[in-house]
């Protein structure tokens, strides 16, 4: 690995599914001579698809890692997918990256995936290029994708590359910042290094003047220059882009096809001089020991700090830890701290990813990507930390799981078999969710899509050999009450010896919704000894763990108990417990009671065209719309919904949008079930989950 940090990069690729992510980083391997042939996801071929499910579908599930050297330089590259259902990784993989590389398609509109990574990077200060691949696709209007790449991003999408040719007819590319021209001649990656045609020349001075213009616009001491002098040179057009791009206001566009190999020496070119080594990021903010914020500077001198951003679990090889190193240098053999845990961590092997193989190292500087091998107790978005200087860095924000499902291992005996194999996966693929419903007893695998949870579990097979079938999930409801009561519970039982006696009363009355459980003890004189009120506590609560109408839990209660006698020999903390449990049964017939839902917050994005569809779509599933918002083409949608009309909602949204909607789920609250929904929500209780 180099010494020099100032010649390391790295990028993480991303786009929506189908744009061709993985070919352009097949691409960028072979023109750094890191393959002898070019890597194809078609005939199985490529360096990035790991995953035996990610070459049978031809769609990448997971992120992927691979390195290169390009003119001294280190790039660690890493694919990331772009289907709805598992993009979220790249969301966890821009943490581990200095720059980004958004892949786009000039035939295809831009879609709500490409909008969230855009979105993500600029979240997390990440500068990004452009690439449209697929140059080669016929009817392409280039000035129109430009147009509606910069409205979708609400960004400035400007040509640094302008094509030689349209269509079939692509053959190579202008580079606007030296006016010279790559021209290739066939699919081996060669290529002649001329002057741009005379037949574009007019294309040439007019897409500079636009990328001049948009360059100053990113340093006020360039953009004076510019307006006194009225042009700048190359120098000053690079320096200003680099600018523009660090925040976001400028996003450079270069051209290439990966089916017929052009463009990628330059894009090689360009990453390096457009895109910052690790070192030169802005310091990560941390929290130190003491709860003080504190900065962690991009530095090879300071002590060591690496971010965990990826774990892959193998089940031969074992638990491979991907960090990016922070600051300092971490070697095998040394000891770190798990700065989330205070856990020691013994350094053993350090590996570089390149695809499939790893190759050992022996040692990471900052600003490096390093797997650490056979970790006892870290995980991803934790921070490892010299113990001279134990830091942590911003973990990973919480996601909530779009679809939920229950399991059930085919084969009897298979159940804690299938929820540990689960587990593992969920360590590796922080979207994916396991938890038992403790309302339901039901396990419940959950994630961004059907398709992802589907793909999971063919993992499971694959790698555990636990084969499981999904059921849609039980809706958790909830039992409450709506008026206030008073009632008695007595036990009397006398059968020789000591018998069991205890007599208590209560009063019951309804919470707010969200208020849970209220237990007051109004016992006056001793006419229940102190003793005894927790025994009528458990009862009064062990009650309401299965309620009238559906045997659901009972919530939003306030109980007090009032009086109540007992026995010097006879009463007992289980009498009293009986008793408790007698007075809340005898109440909760009494109160009214109702049966409740649950609410999600649901949000969705979805093209402006199908915004009509959508609309009528929520209304039908007793949606409560909130609220609207304008994000490029495509509307954002805020609703309150019950969950049991939402449990299939993914599949249903991907057919009303042809996949070009997304939405985000989360838990919101309660409310009272209407009359006549009642007895089917009793039935689906009682007798099984929802079909």
């Amino acid at each position: 690995m180099p010494t020099d940090v100032s010649r390391i990069r790295t990028i993480a690729i991303t786009g929506q599914s189908g744009v061709g992510k993985t070919s352009v980083a097949d691409a960028l391997v072979f023109a750094a001579g890191g393959n002898n042939r070019l890597g194809r996801v078609d005939d199985e071929s490529s360096l990035f698809d790991t995953e035996p499910e990610e070459i049978r579908r031809r769609s990448t599930i997971t992120s992927s890692l691979h390195g290169l050297t390009w003119k001294k330089n280190e790039i660690t590259v890493i694919d990331t997918p772009g289907q709805g259902n598992f993009v979220l990784d790249a969301m966890f993989t821009l943490r581990g990256v200095a720059g980004m590389l958004l892949v786009l398609d000039p035939g295809s509109p831009v879609q709500a995936e490409t909008i969230k990574v855009w979105n993500w990077a600029k979240e997390e200060g990440i500068p990004t290029i452009a690439v449209l691949n697929r140059m080669d696709r016929p009817d392409i209007d280039l000035d129109s994708c430009l147009a509606s790449v910069s409205e979708s991003l609400e960004t400035s999408a400007t040509l640094l590359h302008l094509p030689i040719g349209n269509g079939e007819e692509f053959s190579g590319v202008v580079n606007l910042l030296d006016g010279k021209a790559y021209t290739y001649g066939g699919d081996d990656g060669s290529f002649t290094v001329g002057d741009a045609p005379a037949d574009i020349a007019d294309q040439v001075e007019l897409a500079k003047s636009v990328l001049t213009e948009a360059a100053a616009e990113g340093d006020d001491e360039i953009l004076e220059r510019y307006l006194e002098e009225g042009e700048l040179s190359a120098e000053d057009v690079a320096k200003g882009l680099a600018a523009a791009i660090s925040f976001g206001g400028l996003l450079p566009v270069l051209c290439t096809s990966a089916s017929k190999n052009i463009g990628f020496p330059q894009l090689l070119d360009e990453i390096v001089e457009l895109l910052p080594a690790p070192a030169d990021a802005a310091a990560a903010k941390a929290t130190a020991d003491n709860g003080d914020e504190v900065e962690v500077a991009a530095s090879a001198s300071d002590p060591f700090c690496g971010f965990v951003f990826k774990t892959i679990v193998d089940p031969h090889a074992g638990h491979l830890s991907v960090v990016r190193v922070m600051s300092g240098t971490i070697s095998g053999d040394s000891q770190v701290i798990n700065a989330a845990t205070d856990n020691k961590e013994r350094i053993g092997h350090l590996l570089r990813i390149d695809g499939k193989k790893t190759v050992q190292v022996d040692s990471a500087s900052v600003g490096e990507i390093v797997a650490i091998a056979k970790l006892k107790a870290t995980h991803s978005g934790q921070t490892l930390a010299d113990p001279a200087r134990s830091v942590k860095i911003r973990p990973f924000a919480d996601v909530n799981p779009a679809i939920s499902f229950a399991i059930a291992a085919k084969k009897r005996g298979d159940e804690d078999k299938a929820t540990q194999g689960l587990l593992k996966l969920a360590e590796e693929d922080l979207a994916l969710h396991v938890e038992r419903d403790e309302s339901t007893g039901e396990i419940l695998l959950s994630g961004s899509g059907q398709l992802h949870v589907e793909v999971s579990c063919e993992r499971l097979n694959r790698k555990y050999g636990v084969e499981v079938e999904l059921k849609a999930p039980k809706v958790p409801y909830r039992e409450t009450i709506r008026k206030a009561v008073s009632a008695h519970g007595r036990l009397k039982k006398q059968t020789g010896g000591h018998g069991q006696f205890a007599d208590c009363r209560i009063e019951v009355e309804p919470l707010p919704s969200g208020g849970g459980f209220e237990f007051e003890s109004k016992i006056v004189g001793g006419a229940i000894p102190r003793g005894f009120i927790p025994a009528v506590e458990k009862g009064v609560s062990d009650a309401m763990k299965s309620g009238t109408i559906a045997g659901c839990q009972v919530v939003d209660v306030r109980v007090r108990l009032v009086d109540g006698q007992y026995h010097d020999v006879d009463s007992s903390e289980m009498a009293f417990k009986v008793a408790g449990s007698m007075a809340m049964k005898d109440a909760l017939g009494q109160a009214k009671p109702c049966l409740l839902e649950p609410f999600v917050s649901l949000q969705v994005t979805v093209p402006d065209e199908c915004m009509g569809d959508v609309m009528g779509d929520l209304n039908s599933r007793r949606a409560k719309v909130e609220g609207m918002d304008q994000s490029g083409h495509n509307q954002v949608i805020r609703a309150k919904v019950p969950m049991a009309e939402v449990l299939r909602y993914a599949p249903d949204l991907t057919s009303m949008t042809s996949g070009r909607g997304s939405f985000e789920m989360g838990f919101s609250h309660y409310e009272q079930l209407p009359e006549h929904l009642v007895a089917k929500a009793v039935q689906e209780t009682k007798g099984g989950a929802a079909e």
